[in-house]
C-alpha cells in the first residue's frame, strides 16, 4: 500500500511540474520578463516553505550544524532556478508535451549514471540491461511525443 501512495503522490508532483511551468510561462506573458517570473515563482515558493518549516515546527539549524554540511551540497536551488528559466523560456517554444518528455528523457539519463556510479552520496545501482530498455523505451517516447 505504501508504494501505491508514494506513486500517487510521485504522479502528483510530475503533474505540479507541468501546472508550475505552464503558470511560469503565462506569467512571463505578463510581466514581459522570464527574470521576474522567475523570482516570482520562487518568492511564493520561499513563503511556501516558510509555512511548511511552522506547520512541522522545525527547528533553525544551528550554525555548527550548516558548517557541516559540504559545499555543494548547498546548490540545490542554483539546478532548482536553471530548471525554473528553461521552463519559462522552452515551454512557450516547444510546447508542453515535449519540454515535459525532454526534461523525463534528461533526468532518466542523469539518474542512470548517479545510480550507476553513487554519485553525491547516492546508493550505487549498476546499470542492468532493463534499465537500458528503460531508457531507450523513453527516449522513443520523446521522439513520438515531440512535434517538429
Amino acid at each position: 500500500m505504501s508504494f501505491l501512495i508514494s506513486a500517487l503522490l510521485s504522479l502528483a508532483a510530475g503533474v505540479s511540474i507541468v501546472v508550475q511551468q505552464a503558470l511560469n510561462a503565462n506569467l512571463r506573458t505578463a510581466l514581459n520578463s522570464a527574470a521576474w517570473s522567475g523570482f516570482v515563482s520562487y518568492f511564493v515558493g520561499l513563503l511556501c516553505m516558510i509555512a511548511l518549516i511552522a506547520a512541522f515546527r522545525d527547528p533553525v539549524p544551528t550554525a555548527a550544524m550548516a558548517a557541516r554540511i559540504p559545499f555543494w551540497a548547498w546548490s540545490g536551488g542554483l539546478f532548482g532556478a536553471i530548471f525554473i528559466a528553461l521552463g519559462i523560456l522552452l515551454l512557450p517554444k516547444i510546447g508542453a508535451a515535449t519540454f515535459i518528455a525532454l526534461l523525463v528523457a534528461g533526468q532518466m539519463l542523469a539518474s542512470v549514471a548517479f545510480d550507476h556510479f553513487g554519485l553525491l552520496g547516492l546508493t550505487q545501482r549498476p546499470v542492468d540491461v532493463p534499465r537500458l530498455i528503460g531508457v531507450a523505451l523513453l527516449i522513443g517516447g520523446v521522439l513520438l511525443i515531440r512535434r517538429p
